[in-house]
């Protein structure tokens, strides 16, 4: 799985996105601008300890990104899509873009893509949820439909065990 991020404004998002992608064995794909220092202390705060074994990289812009996965299926969250992120069926290989948290991923290109644009459905006024939270909750579906392939599905105890 690979989750890209548009444009990204909030360093603490960025880092809790990261820390969700190691423990998910997921690559980040970053696009330029920033809205901070992608060595800044407070993204790897928020990765925690996590941030150097993050798989990830970086583009310059959208078109560079484009370049480099032209022929990759690209899902686009935004709340402004028709469909439902539970309504598509997730590559193990697949792209999930979600755009920056001011204004989402730019229409142009959501129109240019609308086949692929998905969205969590909320109730009323609500603009949207924070974007580490939709990230999470879009990838986990999307490893729940490929089995959780290569994740450990049961947890341990620390002290006692479950039998």
């Amino acid at each position: 799985m690979n989750i890209v991020l548009l444009e990204p404004e909030i360093p603490q998002n960025t880092g809790n996105i990261g820390r969700t992608c190691v423990a998910t064995g997921t690559k980040l794909h970053l696009i330029e601008p920033f809205g901070f220092r992608i060595d800044e202390k407070s993204v790897r705060r928020a990765g925690m300890d996590y941030w150097p074994s993050l798989e990830k990289e970086t583009y310059i812009s959208y078109r560079d990104f484009k370049e480099k996965h032209a022929d990759s299926v690209v899902y686009m969250a935004t709340t402004k899509a028709e469909k439902m992120y539970t309504e598509v069926e997730y590559e193990p290989d697949c792209f999930i873009m979600f755009g920056k948290e001011s204004a989402g991923i730019p229409e142009e290109i959501l129109v240019e893509n609308s086949d692929k644009c998905i969205r969590i459905p909320m109730i009323g006024d609500t603009r949207s949820l924070n974007l580490s939270n939709s990230v999470a909750v879009i990838l986990y579906e999307a490893l729940r439909q490929n089995e959780f392939h290569g994740m450990c599905t049961q947890g341990e105890l620390h002290r006692l065990s479950w039998k």
